[in-house]
């Protein structure tokens, strides 16, 4: 069955043309004019995919992905905010929120529908039989979609689930956040880097009761891998700080590379 998308907007033109260029690329259609209407639909209809607006009647976008994501039947439903709100506290408040990706009105109709294949592609089950991946006490079962820690079930989106797997595929290894982009978005989609930090911040949050190690480690000016000795985050993170100290090339550059990286891991 083709994939169901659920518009929620309430700019009757602009409902039109998503609907006319989803449609024309195979996908279902349904629409909601405000949050509360997009609630209703979303419990009784369970679509594939949610394009949300953030400025709507009646409940916010923000407001309709909190609720979505308080449920946990629809935690792993794929929602792209699509929104006139462009500035970079509002795109990590709507991914902090829930949403799996971010677009700003005007936006390229091709990208639109390029974020939104993605997207569905990354929600798709993974194929069973894969076996599992374990690093330490966490288990990763492909064949199930299913993360635990200690024997601790841990619940994961979709984003965070193939971030954690490419992760444990490849650990100790130090990977950048265009390496993640490119490894768990994909090359054919553009995603702010920030996005990576955002998700990173997730995983972490999940991953990490009281009393855990935090094994994804946070290389300075460089990205972040999983590691089992966090005694080598501080070591990378002086080491950088020194380095940083006696390079005379753009130390106001570099100081603020190194600060966003360091603040969106926290």
């Amino acid at each position: 069955m083709k994939p169901l998308v659920l518009v929620v907007e309430d700019e009757i033109a602009l409902v039109t043309l998503l609907r006319y260029n989803l449609e024309k690329e195979g996908y279902r259609v349904i629409e909601a004019n405000d949050g509360e209407e997009a609630m209703t639909i979303i419990d009784e209809s369970r679509p594939d995919l949610v394009l949300l607006d953030w400025m709507l009647p009646v409940m916010s976008g923000i407001e309709v992905c909190r609720q979505v994501r308080r449920k946990p039947a629809l935690r792993d439903l794929p929602i792209l905010m699509v929104t006139a709100r462009g500035e970079e506290s509002d795109k990590v408040r709507g991914l902090n929120t829930g949403a799996d990706d971010y677009i700003t009105k005007p936006f390229s109709m091709p990208e639109l529908l390029a974020r939104v294949r993605a997207m569905l592609r990354r929600s798709q089950p993974v194929q069973v039989g894969k076996g599992t991946l374990t690093f330490l006490d966490v288990v990763l079962d492909l064949s199930a979609h299913r993360v635990t820690r200690a024997g601790r079930y841990i619940h994961l989106g979709p984003t965070e689930f193939r971030l954690l797997q490419f992760f444990m595929e490849h650990p100790g290894m130090v990977f950048s956040r265009e390496e993640l982009l490119n490894a768990v978005w994909g090359p054919d989609i553009y995603v702010e880097p920030r996005t990576v930090d955002v998700h990173i911040r997730r995983l972490r949050k999940v991953l990490n009761t009281v009393g855990d190690l935090d094994i994804i480690r946070t290389v300075r000016a460089a990205g972040y891998a999983l590691d089992a000795d966090p005694r080598l985050s501080m070591e990378a993170e002086a080491d950088s700080d020194s380095a940083t100290d006696h390079t005379a090339i753009d130390h106001t550059a570099t100081d603020h590379t190194v600060g966003d990286l360091s603040q969106g891991a926290a």
